[in-house]
């Protein structure tokens, strides 16, 4: 980092972006990705210099960054590229709930401003104390996430954690915490046989088509299909591990399980 705190920041995933706007920091940001949209003026603010699993490196070096935002082992290629280019890199790689919560403290001191970020944080913990106060002593659901069709994968750590916070139970759990897509693959049969009462869906880029789901060979007697609990959860509101899934996210997992949203979600300034 060529300066304390940086003033020239790229954010190669959605969630950094979020999370520097709520915190009032948006101006450090020089360029993100193309899957950024919250808040929705980004789009028209930050040039776009990646995709997820790729990024335009020229274009980057062009903006001379202080630093760059990465998530994940997928984008390790790029993070390579970048530190051999000289760049500063920071790589978040959380999975979960309390990992986000994490990002939001450690993106706070990466830009001098803890005491925004633990005001956030804090507001964040209160809130999904407060939901899980709401659903204590309710019937619980039984919820497969389905994060892809083609093969169908079942839902990562964060999503797992927030269905089991807004008063549901996961079906495949023991696969929420397998980082890499393909240990997270099931089966029609192993889906139809764990009998979920709502199937919540995410696919990524891609319209969710609920009569297809339905229609898949022997899935009509499957309780969540039989009564019509179907319901898509928007990708940038429930992928991305950040603010976007502890709030919009996951009220729409409360609403999709017949649970009011709870109000008051934290913002540092208001989105927009």
């Amino acid at each position: 980092m060529r300066r304390f705190p940086p003033e020239r920041i790229v954010c190669l995933t959605e969630e950094t972006v979020e999370t520097l706007y709520l915190l009032g920091e948006e101006d450090r940001i020089v360029g993100v990705s193309g899957y950024a949209v919250r808040p929705a003026r980004v789009r028209r603010e930050k040039p776009r210099v990646s995709a997820f699993t790729s990024a335009d490196i020229p274009k980057i070096l062009a903006l001379t960054p202080d630093l760059v935002l990465t998530f994940s082992d997928l984008q390790a290629g790029i993070v390579v590229d970048l530190v051999r280019a000289g760049v500063a890199v920071h790589a978040f790689n959380h999975r979960d709930v309390a990992g986000i919560l994490a990002m939001i403290r450690t993106l706070g001191a990466l830009v001098d401003a803890r005491d925004r970020a633990e005001a956030l944080t804090t507001g964040y913990e209160d809130r999904l104390a407060r939901v899980v106060d709401l659903v204590r002593g309710r019937p619980r659901a039984r919820v497969y996430f389905e994060e892809w069709d083609e093969p169908l994968i079942s839902g990562i750590g964060w999503v797992s954690e927030l269905v089991g916070i807004a008063g549901g139970d996961d079906v495949f759990p023991e696969l929420a915490r397998q980082a890499a897509a393909k240990d997270r693959i099931v089966s029609p049969e192993a889906v139809l046989a764990a009998a979920p009462e709502v199937i919540l869906a995410s696919w990524c880029g891609k319209k969710v088509v609920p009569s297809r789901i339905a229609l898949r060979p022997g899935w009509a007697d499957m309780p969540a299909v039989a009564q019509g609990r179907i319901h898509e959860i928007k990708s940038p509101l429930i992928l991305q591990p950040g603010p976007a899934a502890l709030t919009d996210g996951l009220d729409a997992i409360l609403s999709a399980l017949g649970h009011p949203p709870v109000p008051g979600s934290p913002t540092l300034p208001i989105l927009g």
